[in-house]
């Protein structure tokens, strides 16, 4: 055990010296020295706000375009299990009736486009529930059961359905995860500890009892709380646990707010969010449970659904910024959220809201949207690179990927974020960035460059420019999507010649994001 909290230790220095030594604007790598497969934990998950929500016409339609473009994998989101799923409810007699009607047609739907569930098991259907007290516009019921046994039953039955819906086989790969937050009481969780706990307990033996190669875990804590004492609790008391989920986010005080009415101020430290990563791996492993899977379920730049930063070209390279940091200490980290189709504080009124999402609810793309689409757009083998700032990467078929940002803190002193990155922001200049490839096999190539920032591929300028309409019309939403629709900046051919590295140069802007395609012909 002490070995591997040396090695641990190691490992964290040396991912915080390099993030402070790399040389700025200046990649160099050899295209014959590898780094092994690339590590996609940036795209296993996402979040969406909650599951009714994924009845909607236009959710799915959304959900689609990201998965195609991103490549997410699973999909979390809350509200599985409150009454507006009509999933529990109990007769005259108080015996409980089951109905998975909604939740199929949501699964079904999942299925039909290659996604998975990671199944968050919450809120409280009000028939089971112990109490009245709601979170959200949607009234999310957040007390604990009236009967735990009735709780266990509840999660016993569904995933007997799951399992005889979809298979065992397929069963085994999702991830089953108790409740959000619960640390954030009377938030998410009218409960203590340790009833969080009880209820954990009941749902995980229910999952095994069905199949024990089923995935459980928790516990979905704000602000990687809990973990030491999740695994401990578990530990002693020989209840299952697979996995440990948590939440991050990149702004300096509070953990939740519902109506977006806080004034969040993005974090001055270097390591927020990914720092929060390695020390949650670091308790993993010093824990008796030291090979437990770890997966942030919830992370971004801020907590709020209602601030700029969401829709701002800082956004973009804050996101490549944090993974890059993160290495390979989780095993996901999902974004929250794909979609503004996301109603915790209700309906929304205007289409830039600071929204969580990388769509507006009218399908606009974001920066941070680009900032996905080009991690997956990476091919599936890293290259040997020092830079902190950058990924360089390779395919099977010989085609070259380099993607690189400039990640600058610009937020001024006794500033919110509600009253910066709601205005237009240009960057200052940050240099040349220059790139050069060793060793890159002979021949021609077409090379495409891509670029996110300033009023490049940047919606909300876009929308800025137009007098920020409280309302855009059909023709207003089609010109910001033209606007910005992820088209390269530059197209060129070019010939390799043996002995000959490939250079680039190219300028860098305050939080600029390139992506570079050297295509074998």
């Amino acid at each position: 055990m002490q070995m591997k909290k040396a090695v641990l230790l190691l490992w964290i220095l040396e991912v915080a010296i390099s993030i402070q030594v790399t040389a700025q604007g200046t990649i160099n790598v050899d295209y014959n020295k590898t780094s092994g497969k690339l590590n996609t934990f940036f795209n296993e998950c996402v979040g969406a706000g909650r599951a009714n929500e994924g009845l909607r016409a236009d959710w799915q339609q959304q959900l689609a375009y990201v998965r195609k473009e991103c490549g997410f994998k699973y999909i979390r989101m809350h509200g599985l299990l409150t009454d507006d799923m009509a999933v529990y409810t109990e007769d005259a007699k108080g015996n409980p009736e089951y109905n998975y009607m909604y939740v199929d047609a949501l699964f079904d739907f999942l299925h039909r486009i290659g996604m998975k569930p990671f199944v968050e098991l919450g809120f409280m259907p009000n028939a089971l529930a112990s109490g009245k007290q709601t979170i959200f516009w949607w009234k999310g019921n957040v007390t604990p059961p009236k009967d735990y046994n009735k709780w266990g039953e509840l999660i016993r039955n569904l995933v007997q359905h799951f399992t005889e819906r979809y298979g065992a086989e397929e069963v085994k790969t999702w991830y089953f995860e108790v409740w959000n937050e619960p640390n954030l009481s009377p938030g998410f969780w009218t409960g203590k500890q340790q009833d969080y706990f009880k209820l954990y307990s009941y749902a995980a033996k229910a999952i095994k009892s069905v199949n024990p190669d089923y995935r459980v875990g928790g516990t979905a804590t704000a602000g990687a709380a809990w973990v030491p004492e999740m695994i401990k609790y578990c530990s002693d008391n020989h209840v299952p646990i697979d996995f440990i989920s948590t939440h991050s986010y990149g702004v300096k005080q509070g953990f939740l707010d519902e109506h977006g009415n806080s004034g969040t101020v993005l974090s001055k430290d270097p390591m927020s969010v990914s720092g929060d990563v390695i020390r949650s791996r670091q308790q993993i492993a010093a824990s008796p449970l030291p090979n437990l899977q770890l997966h942030y379920t919830e992370w971004s730049s801020s907590y709020t659904p209602a601030d700029p930063i969401h829709d701002s070209y800082h956004e973009a390279s804050y996101v490549l910024q944090k993974l890059k940091q993160v290495g390979n200490a989780a095993n996901s980290m999902s974004y929250w959220v794909f979609t503004d189709i996301f109603e915790e504080p209700g309906p929304r009124f205007t289409p830039f809201h600071g929204g969580f999402g990388m769509l507006t609810i009218q399908g606009i793309n974001k920066p941070v949207f680009y900032a996905y689409k080009f991690l997956n757009r990476l091919g599936n083998t890293e290259l040997v690179n020092k830079d902190s700032t950058s990924w360089v990467c390779k395919d099977s078929s010989g085609n070259i990927q380099v993607l690189a940002w400039d990640f600058t803190y610009t937020l001024p002193d006794s500033v919110n974020n509600q009253q910066y990155y709601i205005r237009d922001l240009p960057p200052k200049s940050k240099g040349k960035l220059k790139i050069k490839i060793e060793n890159v096999p002979e021949g021609m190539y077409a090379v495409e460059v891509y670029k996110v920032g300033y009023r490049s591929n940047d919606a909300y300028s876009t929308y800025l420019s137009m007098g920020r309409p409280a309302q855009l019309n059909k023709q207003q939403v089609e010109q910001i999507k033209k606007q910005n629709d992820g088209s390269p900046i530059s197209r060129k051919l070019i010939t390799v010649k043996k002995g000959h590295p490939f250079s680039e140069e190219l300028e860098m802007r305050e939080n600029d994001v390139y992506f570079v395609k050297l295509i074998k012909l």
